[in-house]
């Protein structure tokens, strides 16, 4: 039975994806799916308004589930229909708790949204999970607000976000940066209530159509008037009371749902739903799409789902006549967003990691194999995961902060495939579990400043380079990662257990596992110095093309020079004879901090062709991540003869 036991593991992990692939089911009557797939352009690129909404509830909270803070179920089943209540229903959209709050110790924090500690305090109906609150078990204080609790403090906010705004990223303190935020994401929501519908209207739909029957009478009155000459005030007055509307829809609203009437593929026609309307007073006809909208709120705001979904499938028909293209790619980008491959991707590297450290404590061949297949499995999710972006960007895998994150993981894991299949040790299924797992919690905590399909500015906009110094640079990366995380494992495990002094052939007992791992790292830095050298000529073409120099001491161009330096250093050092096994591993986890340095530090300076601007949470961060690899650094230096005492005590 143990020799099937990698076959069955196997074939759940394969069923775990399986069934992450199915299409998406409707919770309920509404057809959430369909309306999730309708295409919108925002930010230069036509998506799906599931994607809006993924996106935006990320960037409001950190999570795409809408939650109240003493319930334990999602409030709302996804996040399409959390969007149809924004849209259509504010009134109960505003009671959802969706504006997370940072740095809520701070009484400045407290004081400009106008809460207390007290009042923060979460009162659960169970007393059991009061007291598993008091063992901070659950969550004991809010932070995450509606709407409602922050409007009567808008003013302050709007006060404190502009005296924020006027001091330079780098040097504003925490609680300047928390009420920027907040303020960001509140304007991000009032923009989402005008995308389709004009916020206080009780019969939206109903204006419109009687606009639409009466335009030609009111069109008469308001030049009546115009000319000076008696006429239907009350029409008048309709018009201007519209028009208001219609024109505060266009200038709150960012999202351009109304496509041009004909089928061509120009962005630039794209309308806002106010923009859209506003134009019936000049062509005597009100947009069908966005009446389409607002007939589809008037059908949510009374819970009628049959005239829902009979609308949904007469738009999407109307649509699919004229950009089938445009509607399929956004089908399929809500078909990606349901999978999840990368978060299903980060679960199965966990398992992955936990069944091969077993592997070193119980049968060593057979939980090693299906440590083995769970990472191939992972891999080869995150691979379809990677390809479908490329496919709905149209652009090479690595494109921002966020794709590169997903690409270093890729490719370190895929390196790591290759050496578990050939060394057959665990050791790089345990390095894959690692990397694979932490490369993809940093792509989602990097997801939560918005949408990760972002278009590309103009200097960057060129596949060739994006394709050949972006992905052999940041390949050099995972490289180099990887090499440090293989000698992290050689420290552990030397400093705590005895395993790098064994064999792992008893027909050759003169080299042991230590020797091994040496090997492994060896060939990593081998390959990393020539991915990260010739990455970095490349990028040196590139930028010659595109600033017209070739090399300007830029902070990202020296980061890329030091994994350069320090690689060869490495390799100098081994050669030379300077360091032997420990001195190799410490010098190659000194590389952990040196890549880490070039992929974020110098990008969070705030200066450079390269930088994204200062944040704290990635400073901080990254300067934990360096004191760690310090850490293991100092235990790696520990004599031989220590770490023999630390295993025998």
């Amino acid at each position: 039975m143990k020799k099937l036991l990698p076959f069955l593991v196997l074939a759940i992990a394969l069923a775990f994806v399986g069934q992450s692939l199915l299409p998406p089911k409707n919770p309920g009557e509404f057809d959430f799916v369909s309306f999730g797939k309708l295409p919108v352009l925002a930010n230069g690129r036509i998506k799906p308004l599931d994607t809006v909404a993924r996106s935006a509830l990320l960037q409001l909270q950190g999570r795409q589930e809408v939650r109240a803070p003493n319930v334990a179920d999602p409030v709302v089943s996804s996040p399409t229909e959390w969007l149809l209540d924004v849209f259509y229903r504010p009134e109960k959209a505003d009671t959802y708790y969706v504006f997370a709050i940072d740095h809520l110790e701070q009484p400045e924090v407290l004081n400009v949204i106008g809460q207390t500690p007290e009042g923060l305090r979460i009162k659960y109906d169970s007393a059991v999970l009061n007291i598993l609150a008091i063992a901070d078990a659950v969550p004991k204080t809010k932070r995450r607000f509606s709407f409602n609790d922050l409007a009567p403090h808008l003013e302050a906010i709007q006060e404190q976000a502009q005296l924020a705004n006027s001091t330079e990223s780098a040097h504003r303190t925490p609680f300047q940066n928390s009420v920027l935020q907040l303020y960001n994401n509140l304007h991000l929501y009032v923009q989402l209530k005008h995308a389709a519908y004009a916020p206080g209207r009780a019969n939206f739909l109903g204006d419109l159509l009687d606009l639409q029957e009466k335009l030609p009478a009111i069109q008469a009155a308001v030049a009546a008037k115009q000319a000076g000459q008696p006429g239907d005030e009350a029409a008048v007055a309709k018009v201007l009371e519209l028009g208001k509307a219609f024109d505060e829809m266009r200038q709150f609203s960012p999202l351009l749902i109304a496509p041009p009437d004909s089928d061509t593929p120009d962005l630039e026609h794209w309308q806002t739903a106010g923009a859209a309307l506003l134009d019936t007073f000049q062509n005597g006809s009100v947009n069908a799409t966005a009446l389409a909208y607002a007939g589809l709120g008037h059908s949510w705001r009374r819970q009628n789902a049959e005239q829902f979904n009979q609308l949904l499938h007469l738009l999407h028909t109307d649509l699919d006549k004229r950009f089938a293209p445009q509607l399929k790619k956004a089908s399929a980008e809500s078909r990606f967003n349901a999978a999840q491959p990368f978060y299903n991707s980060m679960l199965l590297y966990a398992a992955a990691f936990f069944v091969a450290v077993f592997s070193w404590l119980l049968w060593p061949d057979v939980l090693g194999r299906s440590a083995f297949w769970i990472t191939v499995v992972a891999w080869l999710l995150a691979t379809a995961g990677i390809a479908t972006r490329m496919l709905l960007e149209g652009r090479p895998p690595v494109t921002n902060l966020y794709s590169s994150a997903l690409f270093i993981g890729w490719g370190a894991v895929g390196l790591c495939l290759i050496l578990e299949y050939i060394y057959r040790n665990a050791v790089g299924t345990v390095a894959a579990g690692v990397i694979g797992f932490a490369t993809l919690i940093i792509a989602h905590h990097l997801s939560l400043s918005g949408d990760t399909l972002e278009m590309m500015r103009a200097v960057l906009d060129t596949n060739l380079w994006l394709a050949t110094h972006v992905v052999i640079v940041t390949t050099g990366y995972s490289a180099t990662f990887l090499a440090g995380f293989l000698a992290l494992i050689y420290i552990v495990l030397g400093v705590f257990t005895p395993w790098l002094e064994r064999a792992p052939d008893p027909a050759k007992p003169r080299q042991t596992n230590g020797d091994l791992i040496a090997r492994m790292v060896y060939g990593i830095v081998c390959f990393a110095l020539l991915c990260s050298f010739t990455g970095t000529v490349l990028g040196g073409i590139w930028a010659d093309q595109s600033w017209g120099r070739f090399w300007g001491w830029d902070p990202k161009e020296n980061g890329a020079l030091i994994i350069v330096i320090w690689n060869a250093v490495i390799l100098h050092a081994r050669w030379g004879g300077m360091v032997r096994h420990r001195g190799l591993m410490c010098m190659a986890v000194f590389g952990n901090i040196v890549t880490s340095w070039s992929w974020f530090g110098t990008n969070m300076l705030g200066v450079g062709l390269h930088t994204y601007g200062f944040t704290s949470a990635a400073f901080w961060a990254l300067w934990i991540f360096v004191a760690t690899q310090l850490a293991f650094i100092a235990l790696g230096l520990i004599p031989l003869g220590k770490w023999r005492s630390f295993r025998a005590a």
